[in-house]
C-alpha cells in the first residue's frame, strides 16, 4: 500500500491562500487603531505618517534584498506611484488630522464610504461586477461601521473640516486600491508595497522637520508604537492585502475591510479594557454579516459548479458519443 509523502501532497488552493492574505491585513489593521491612539498623542498627523512610512520601507527594504526581489517592471510603476502617493501618503496624513477634527462617528460615516467608492471605481475602470449580494453586504456593513463609531463616540465636536478631510481620505484610499490593481498584474505584493511605501515616505517628506523634533520629546511608548504602525500595519499588512487583492477584485476586497470596526470593538475591549456596550456590539456583529453577505456568493458559485461537475462526471454518456470518440 503506497503512502503519500509530504511532497504529494496538494498544494493549498489559491483562493484559500487569498483568504488567508485578507484575514490577516483586516486583523493588523484593527490592531493600528491602539497604536493610533497612543502615538498620535505625541506625534502629529505628517510626522506619525512618515515614521510609519519609514519604519514599514526599511523593514520590506530588507526583505526585498534578502529575496533578491529587483525592481518592478517599468509598466508596474504608474499604478505603484498613484497608489503611493494617494494611499501611502495623503490618505495616512488627511485621516489622522481629519479624526482630530470630528468625533468618532461623524469619521466612521464619512471615511467608511471608502469601500463603496472602491466597489463604484472598481466597476467603472476595472470592470470589475457588481452582483447584489456584494451590495447589500456592503449596505449592511456601512451601517454597522456606522453604528460602532456612534457608540464609541465620545461626544467631540464636528467641523467642515475635518468632515472634509475625511471625505479625501476616503476618496484617496479608494483611488490608491483601484490604480493598485492593475500594477500587482505586472509587479509581485512585495515590490508594489515596497515602492509604495517609498513613494509614500516621499510625499511625506515635508513633515520630516516635524518628525524629527517630535521624536527628540515623544515618550518611548509613541515611538514604539509609531515602528509597530510601519512594521505590522503598514509592511505585513499591505503586502498581504496586495497579496489578496491580486487574486480578487478591488470591490470584494474593499467590501472585506468593513470587517476592522468590529475587530477594533474586540480589541480595545481586550487591550484597553473598553468594555463595548450593546449597540456597539450590535454594529460589529452588522460589521461581520455584511462581510460574509458579500463574499458569500463567490462560495456558492464555486459550490454550485463542483456539483454540476460531479453531475456531469456520474451522467453516461450517450452512446454516439462513444462512437466519435472510438472512430
Amino acid at each position: 500500500m503506497m503512502t503519500s509523502s509530504p511532497s504529494s501532497r496538494p498544494a493549498p488552493r489559491p483562493e484559500v491562500l487569498a483568504a488567508v492574505a485578507a484575514c490577516v491585513t483586516v486583523v493588523l489593521w484593527a490592531s493600528a487603531f491602539v497604536s493610533i491612539r497612543s502615538a498620535g498623542a505625541a506625534y502629529s498627523p505628517g510626522a506619525l505618517a512618515l515614521g510609519r512610512m519609514l519604519a514599514g520601507f526599511v523593514t520590506l527594504g530588507a526583505i526585498c534584498l534578502v529575496r533578491r526581489e529587483g525592481l518592478p517592471p517599468r509598466s508596474a510603476w504608474r499604478g505603484i506611484a498613484i497608489s503611493g502617493v494617494l494611499w501611502f501618503g495623503v490618505y495616512m496624513v488627511v485621516l489622522n488630522w481629519g479624526e482630530q477634527q470630528v468625533d468618532a462617528g461623524t469619521a466612521a460615516l464619512v471615511v467608511n464610504v471608502g469601500p463603496i467608492l472602491i466597489a463604484l471605481l472598481g466597476t467603472r475602470l476595472l470592470g470589475d461586477p457588481m452582483p447584489p449580494r456584494l451590495l447589500a453586504g456592503m449596505a449592511v456593513s456601512f451601517a454597522g461601521a456606522v453604528t460602532v463609531g456612534l457608540s464609541m463616540s465620545g461626544g467631540g465636536g464636528t467641523s467642515v473640516l475635518g468632515v472634509a478631510l475625511c471625505l479625501l481620505a476616503a476618496a484617496a484610499w479608494a483611488t490608491g486600491v483601484v490604480a493598485q490593481k492593475p500594477a500587482l498584474a505586472r509587479a509581485s505584493a512585495l515590490q508594489a508595497t515596497t515602492f509604495g511605501c517609498l513613494v509614500g515616505a516621499l510625499t511625506c517628506l515635508p513633515f520630516a522637520g516635524q518628525l524629527v523634533g517630535e521624536a527628540a520629546d515623544a515618550p518611548l511608548s509613541a515611538t514604539l508604537n509609531m515602528i509597530y504602525l510601519g512594521v505590522f500595519p503598514t509592511a505585513l499588512a499591505f503586502t498581504t492585502w496586495a497579496y489578496a487583492l491580486a487574486r480578487t477584485t478591488a470591490s470584494r476586497m474593499g467590501a472585506t475591510t468593513y470587517a476592522v470596526p468590529a475587530l477594533v470593538v474586540l480589541m480595545s475591549w481586550l487591550a484597553l479594557g473598553e468594555v463595548p456596550g450593546l449597540l456597539t456590539l450590535a454594529g460589529g456583529g452588522l460589521c461581520l454579516a455584511g462581510v460574509a453577505v458579500s463574499r458569500s456568493r463567490a462560495r456558492a458559485r464555486a459550490q454550485m459548479a463542483g456539483a454540476v461537475t460531479a453531475e456531469e462526471v456520474a451522467q453516461p454518456r450517450p452512446r454516439s458519443e462513444e462512437v466519435d470518440e472510438s472512430a
